[in-house]
């Protein structure tokens, strides 16, 4: 049977790879997918991992109907024997609708890959209603470590290396960006005292925090 799944994970967790990995299966074995995307790293119209590899993809744009995007594809003679769905966290509710309409109305399998949570904590609503929909939601099995070495659990915006919890819940970036707007994975405790890897060694640095010694 068919199935909508939702790949889900933070950021730096292996995403993309894992999407670029299903595409290449299936296309090896003379399948056509549809991919769609919205504001990958690379640019638009493009699927890519932090490992270099990058393929082409339909930019999703906003209010765009997918299911009567695949539909009219279909009726133009092309295949979709799947759906690859990156960065689904920034499609709208609706969308996630027509992705679960294309499984059951088309039969089409739907694999869709997202983070689950914003910069402050809160579910992205194309995310929420991925968990809501879904027959499998899976989590990513490749732990993303905070600064700290324990496991990576929360994604954290910066700015100059410092952590910011307001603002726009969609700014693109990338990890590891210390100069102007980046992302970080932090675990939870880190998370929640703000405390980035420029934070902490700053704090490390700081005479106030250095032992004292005797005379």
């Amino acid at each position: 049977m068919p199935e909508l799944v939702f790949f889900s994970g933070t950021m730096d967790c292996g995403k993309s790879t894992l999407a670029l990995q299903i595409e290449h299966n299936r296309s090896a074995r003379g399948l056509q997918g549809m991919i769609f995307t919205r504001d990958d790293r690379a640019g638009e119209g493009k699927l890519s991992s932090r490992l270099g590899l990058v393929t082409d993809a339909v930019e999703v744009a906003d209010e765009q109907d997918l299911y009567g995007y695949l539909v009219d594809h279909l009726s133009r003679g092309g295949r979709a024997d799947y759906v690859i769905a990156d960065e689904a966290q920034f499609l709208g509710p609706a969308q996630i609708d027509q992705l679960a309409r294309v499984v059951d109305d088309l039969g089409v399998d739907v694999f869709a890959f997202g983070i689950t949570t914003d910069f402050r904590s809160k579910l992205f609503p194309g995310s929420q209603r991925l968990v809501e929909l879904a027959d499998r939601v899976e989590v990513l099995q490749v732990e993303a470590l905070c600064w700290c070495g324990a496991r990576a659990t929360h994604n954290a915006r910066t700015i100059g290396g410092e952590m910011v919890v307001e603002g726009a819940q969609v700014v693109v970036g990338d990890v590891n960006q210390a100069e102007d707007i980046g992302y970080e994975v932090l675990c939870r405790r880190h998370h929640r005292r703000r405390m980035t890897a420029a934070t902490a060694h700053a704090g490390a640095l700081s005479p106030d925090v250095l032992p004292m010694t005797s005379a």
